[in-house]
């Protein structure tokens, strides 16, 4: 799902100074405390001893940030590895193209905000194991649910997205990139937009008024052939950490955790249930 529901491209320039702005002085104690005594369950190291740096762009319900504290889906999921690794979270936002090599360059310990399990980014950054399941959906007011039902109309999506160089192929001049999710939904909401790509949790919570359909499949964009898995991208140089929290989310599927905060936040706990790991195209 975008958000993210989003690809991972090469290190452009323009991400990177959007990048070395938005990290510059983001070292501040993070939202999750470190309670006295507390002794980690497992050893790795971090950008920042004691501190899990989170870059992110916002994406409710999947990931959100208030200062340097985190909210949202995988924001509670990180908050409580964070917990019991006995390390603060520093939530850094930043342009949605910059999260992924924020975490490629070494600036970032993980990425959030329900990225997906993808071939081309797999060859970037480490990918941990899945994490719950989400769907490309199509949101307008029309309810469209396939994708040649869009065909002659103005197609959003937002710049980074797992679809986007398939969307130009298909809809050519027709789609309209964005920077954000809420610049895309205004343009929505206000009739300058027909339909917005997005993932069907980010749908609808963005969109409670309008209809939010599942896209059937269709070859021409891959990521409808089946439901993405999210991950938490994460950089090859910390093996020692995706282990870690490759066992977090081992351990909370298994004792239900993972699925109570996935219904705390409007998506099923039926989406917990990622089945074995896989990429797509």
């Amino acid at each position: 799902m975008p958000h993210r529901s989003r690809t991972a491209g090469v290190v452009t320039a323009a991400a990177l100074v959007v990048l070395a702005t938005a990290l510059t002085g983001c070292s501040a104690s993070g939202s999750t405390g470190v309670a006295a005594g507390c002794k980690p369950k497992d050893t790795f190291s971090t950008i920042t001893k004691g501190t899990l740096t989170v870059t992110l762009s916002a994406l409710p319900p999947f990931i959100t940030s208030q200062g340097t504290s985190l909210g949202g889906i995988d924001g509670d999921i990180l908050n409580a590895f964070a917990k019991e690794e006995c390390v603060t979270v520093t939530a850094t936002p930043v342009a949605t193209a910059a999260v992924i090599p924020a975490v490629q360059t070494g600036r970032s310990d993980v990425a959030a905000g329900s990225w997906w399990r993808s071939a081309s980014r797999a060859k970037i950054v480490g990918l941990t194991e899945p994490v719950y399941l989400d769907q490309m959906a199509l949101v307008s007011k029309e309810g469209y649910d396939t994708v040649p039902a869009l065909k002659g109309k103005t197609v959003g999506t937002v710049d980074g997205d797992l679809w986007v160089g398939e969307a130009k192929a298909y809809f050519g001049d027709d789609l309209k990139i964005y920077k954000s999710t809420t610049d895309m939904y205004q343009d929505l909401k206000a009739g300058r937009l027909q339909v917005a790509m997005d993932s069907f949790g980010s749908g609808s919570f963005n969109a409670p008024n309008l209809k939010v359909k599942v896209a059937k499949p269709d070859p021409v964009i891959g990521a409808s052939l089946q439901p993405p898995q999210t991950t938490f991208p994460i950089s090859f140089d910390n093996p020692a950490l995706l282990k870690a929290l490759d066992g977090f989310i081992a351990t909370i599927k298994a004792n239900g955790q993972l699925a109570k905060i996935l219904q705390s936040h409007g998506l099923p706990g039926s989406a917990a249930n990622t089945g074995a790991p896989r990429l797509i195209s």
